[in-house]
């Protein structure tokens, strides 16, 4: 047992796929003509959960079986067709410049900043739904990235289980990024279990979860792997320090606070030792992959200006975030005070 059940159907595709899954016999509908929908979204992440914990009565050699991969490579391809265009790459652009860019900082929620959004207008409830939403991230955050590691070789592998030796809590379970990330849903009161909020997310937020599994499953895109870890190590010191001081004007709680006061001062090193030796490590050894390091790079803050503009959009009408009939529980009564 593993303690995840599948979700709820969002279209024909996803409805086939967990037939089959349930161990029925079942012919696949072609792969919708959008990529970023919640009918193939959905799909494409319970193909790839199959490669980390697995879905409640369904057995465990399904993750290789030809069909559901044959059908996962058809999704991954209309996906991958769909960023190429989106966030395009060419042979004149530079890992360097690229990740210069990502350290403009916007000016606030006008330009989109979910964190400037929370930390200056930002409710209790705001900051549960992003928690919830971003939980199918944060709980496997670090696992993604570690297939890249046999793919490696050099300062780019040292550097990288460097900093994952970071991200799994320096030999220390309770101080695993991911266990942190549960504390901080704890003290929200929200549900920690892993994958719990998934029949709540949009695609939008599946779509980000889904690109760090695309990367780390193909030594292909080793190199789009290595450009998205680098762009959330650039970019996450500056927001953490936002959204820390958003949860401690809210009260949300002391493990909820120290979850982004850790990524501040933490992911300001990793930030150096990605761009200088993850990045630079990786085009010393194959330098034919810096378009690609730049593609990882422009597909992250594609998929993460797509999430940020479905939250900010129906936070600023009033409206829940959650897809349609899914709430999270009302907090405890310590919560906001």
């Amino acid at each position: 047992m593993t303690g995840v059940r599948l979700p709820e159907p969002r279209g024909p595709l996803s409805a086939a796929l967990l037939v089959a899954l349930r161990g029925a016999d079942t012919t696949f509908p072609p792969v919708p003509a959008d990529a970023y929908g919640d009918d193939p979204q959905l799909a494409l992440y319970v193909l790839y959960e199959l490669h980390y914990r697995g879905f409640d009565g369904v057995a465990d050699d399904r993750e290789w079986d030809p069909r559901l991969l044959a059908l996962r490579a058809s999704l991954e391809d209309r996906f991958l067709h769909s960023l190429r265009a989106d966030a395009p790459a060419g042979p004149s652009d530079t890992a360097e410049r690229a990740l210069d860019e990502l350290q403009l900082e916007p000016v606030g929620e006008a330009d989109g900043s979910l964190s400037h959004f929370l930390h200056d207008h930002g409710t209790l409830e705001h900051v549960r739904e992003y928690a919830a939403l971003r939980s199918l991230y944060h709980l496997k955050e670090a696992d993604p990235h570690a297939w890249v590691i046999p793919r490696l070789r050099g300062r780019a592998k040292a550097a990288m289980v460097a900093v994952e030796f970071d991200e799994f809590g320096a030999g220390r379970a309770d101080e695993i990024h991911a266990r942190l990330f549960a504390d901080l849903m704890d003290d929200l009161d929200l549900d920690v279990s892993y994958g719990h909020y998934l029949d709540a997310a949009p695609a939008e937020a599946l779509a980000t979860v889904n690109l760090m599994s695309l990367f780390g499953l193909h030594r292909s895109l080793r190199g789009a792997l290595v450009g998205h870890f680098a762009t959330v190590e650039v970019t996450s010191s500056p927001a953490s320090r936002r959204l820390a001081r958003a949860l401690d004007r809210l009260d949300a709680g002391p493990a909820a606070v120290r979850f982004y006061t850790e990524h501040v001062e933490a992911d300001a090193v990793h930030e150096q030792v990605v761009r200088h030796e993850v990045v630079a490590g990786l085009l010393a050894d194959e330098p034919w992959l810096e378009t690609d390091v730049v593609f990882g790079v422009r597909a992250t803050g594609h998929l993460e200006d797509r999430l940020a503009t479905r939250l900010l959009t129906a936070w600023r009408d009033g409206r829940s975030a959650l897809r349609a009939n899914h709430v999270t529980r009302p907090p405890r009564g310590h919560l906001g005070r």
